[in-house]
C-alpha cells in the first residue's frame, strides 16, 4: 500500500497537464541579501516543457539570476485541503536576449502560437521598444514536489 505522500504526489503527464492549466507562477529567486525574493508571473510552456517568461532586464529577478542561475516556482490552487493541488519546481535557469526571443515567448504566454517574425510589421514602435528592453527566463527544472489532495477522495 502506498504512502499517504506517494498517493498524492502527480505523476509527470499530470504535472504538465496542471501546469498548461494555470496562468500564474510565483518565482522565488535568491535576492542580493541572501532572502528569498518571491514575484507573481504569468508565464508559459514552451515546446520542450520547460517554464518561460518576460521581463524587464534591468528588475531585481533578473539581477538575481545573473548573480545565481537557480530558481523555485511554485504555483498551488484550491480552496479547502481536500482540493489543494500544488507544484514545486526547483530550476536551472538560462536568461535569453534578444526581441525575437522575447517575441516567441510572448506569442507562447499569449497563447497565440505568434513567431518572432510574425510581429515584425505588426508591432507598434512602443511594443519594440518594450520588447528590446526585456529578456525570456528559461527554466529546466531539476527537481520537482507535487500533491493533489483530491486524490485522497475526501479521507484525510
Amino acid at each position: 500500500m502506498p504512502s499517504r505522500r506517494q498517493a498524492i504526489e502527480m505523476t509527470p503527464d499530470e504535472v504538465r497537464d496542471y501546469l498548461k492549466e494555470q496562468k500564474r507562477i510565483i518565482l522565488v529567486t535568491n535576492g542580493p541579501s541572501g532572502m528569498p525574493h518571491p514575484m507573481p508571473m504569468n508565464f508559459g510552456i514552451d515546446g520542450e516543457g520547460r517554464v518561460v517568461m518576460t521581463s524587464f532586464a534591468k528588475a531585481q529577478k533578473v539581477k538575481n539570476i545573473e548573480r545565481d542561475p537557480r530558481a523555485t516556482l511554485l504555483i498551488e490552487s484550491g480552496e479547502g485541503y481536500n482540493d489543494l493541488k500544488s507544484v514545486v519546481l526547483y530550476c536551472n535557469v538560462e536568461l535569453l536576449h534578444g526581441p525575437e526571443a522575447v517575441a516567441e515567448v510572448m506569442g507562447i504566454m499569449q497563447g497565440t502560437g505568434a513567431r518572432p517574425g510574425d510581429f515584425s510589421s505588426e508591432m507598434s514602435e512602443q511594443a519594440r521598444a518594450s520588447y528590446a528592453k526585456r529578456v525570456v527566463m528559461r527554466f529546466t527544472p531539476f527537481g520537482t514536489l507535487s500533491w493533489d489532495h483530491s486524490k485522497l477522495g475526501g479521507r484525510y
